[in-house]
C-alpha cells in the first residue's frame, strides 16, 4: 500500500471516528445543555413579566446563578459546562469533516460550523469558570454589549462597524425565525423514529421556540444599529435588556411573556434535538 492510499485510509478512519458514538454523545450532551440554558432564561423572563423578582437577569449569567443556588448546583454547573464543551467539539468535527447532508462539506457549512464552534467554546469556558468560582459566567450580557459597543465606536469607522454588526444580527434573527417557521430543522431530524404525535409536539416547540429566538436576535440587532446611529453605546442591549424592552412596548408585559414562553419551548426543542437529531 503506497503513501497516498495510507493517507486516504487514515482520513477515512479519522472521519469515521469523528462521526462515531463519542461525537454523537458530545453533540447530544451539548444540545441538552443548550436546552437547560434556554429553559432557565425563558423562566426568568416570565418572572420578570409577571413575577416579583425584577432584579434577576434573564440571560446566561442569570441562568447560571439560578443553578448555583439549587441543591447540587455546583455539580449541575460542571455537567452543563462539560456538555457545552461537547457542543464545541461536535461543531469542530463539522469544520474538519463536514456536517450531515449532501451539502455538509461545502465551505458555507464549514464556516457556519466554525462560528458556532468559537461561540460555544466561549460559552463553555465561561460556564466552567463560573463553576470553578473563578468567573462570573461571562458577565452580564447587557454590560458586555455596552462595553464592546463603546470600544468599537472608538475605532476609525467604528459607527459603521457597529451598524454593520447590528444589521448582521437582525438578518441572523430573521434567518433563524424564518427557518423555524418553515420547519427547515426537519431535515436534520430522524423523523422515522418519531410518532405522529411526537412530530407534532416537536413542530410546536421548534416553530414557536425558533420564532421567539429569532425575534430576540433581531431586536438586539436593532438596538445595536440604534447605538451606532446615535453614537451612544449605552443604547446597545444584551439579552436581558432586550427582553425587558419588550415589556415597554404597547403590547406590555404580555409580549414579553409570549417571547419568554417561546424561549422555554426552544429549550424543550433542544432536548428533542438531543434525542432525534442526525449527527
Amino acid at each position: 500500500m503506497n503513501a497516498s492510499a495510507l493517507a486516504r485510509s487514515g482520513r477515512i478512519e479519522a472521519e469515521r471516528a469523528a462521526r462515531g458514538s463519542i461525537t454523537r454523545g458530545a453533540a447530544r450532551a451539548g444540545l441538552a445543555a443548550r436546552g437547560v440554558i434556554y429553559l432557565l432564561v425563558g423562566a426568568l423572563a416570565l418572572q420578570i413579566a409577571y413575577g416579583d423578582d425584577k432584579k434577576q437577569q434573564a440571560d446566561r449569567q442569570g441562568a447560571l446563578a439560578e443553578i448555583a443556588g439549587k441543591p447540587f448546583g455546583s455539580v449541575l454547573l460542571w455537567a452543563l459546562g462539560v456538555g457545552l464543551v461537547g457542543m464545541a467539539l461536535w461543531r469542530l468535527s463539522e469544520v474538519v469533516f463536514g456536517s450531515v447532508g449532501p451539502d455538509g462539506r461545502k465551505a458555507k457549512k464549514r464556516l457556519l460550523a466554525f462560528a458556532r464552534c468559537v461561540f460555544y467554546s466561549f460559552v463553555a469556558y465561561s460556564v466552567l469558570a463560573f463553576a470553578a468560582g473563578s468567573g462570573d459566567g461571562g458577565g452580564s450580557s447587557d454590560e458586555q454589549s455596552r462595553d464592546v459597543t463603546a470600544r468599537v465606536l472608538e475605532l476609525p469607522a467604528g459607527r459603521w462597524i457597529v451598524a454593520a454588526a447590528g444589521a448582521g444580527i437582525v438578518v441572523a434573527g430573521i434567518w433563524i425565525g424564518g427557518r423555524a417557521v418553515l420547519r427547515k430543522y426537519r431535515k436534520n431530524l430522524r423523523l422515522g423514529q418519531m410518532s405522529t404525535r411526537t412530530r407534532r409536539l416537536v413542530d410546536v416547540t421548534g416553530v414557536a421556540g425558533g420564532a421567539a429566538r429569532g425575534l430576540v436576535f433581531a431586536a438586539a440587532g436593532v438596538f445595536a444599529v440604534r447605538a451606532a446611529v446615535d453614537y451612544e453605546p449605552e443604547k446597545a442591549k444584551g439579552l436581558d435588556d432586550t427582553l425587558r424592552s419588550l415589556a415597554d412596548t404597547s403590547a406590555g408585559p404580555g409580549l414579553l411573556a409570549c417571547v419568554a414562553a417561546g424561549l422555554v419551548l426552544f429549550g424543550v426543542f433542544s432536548f428533542a434535538m438531543a434525542r432525534w437529531r442526525k449527527v
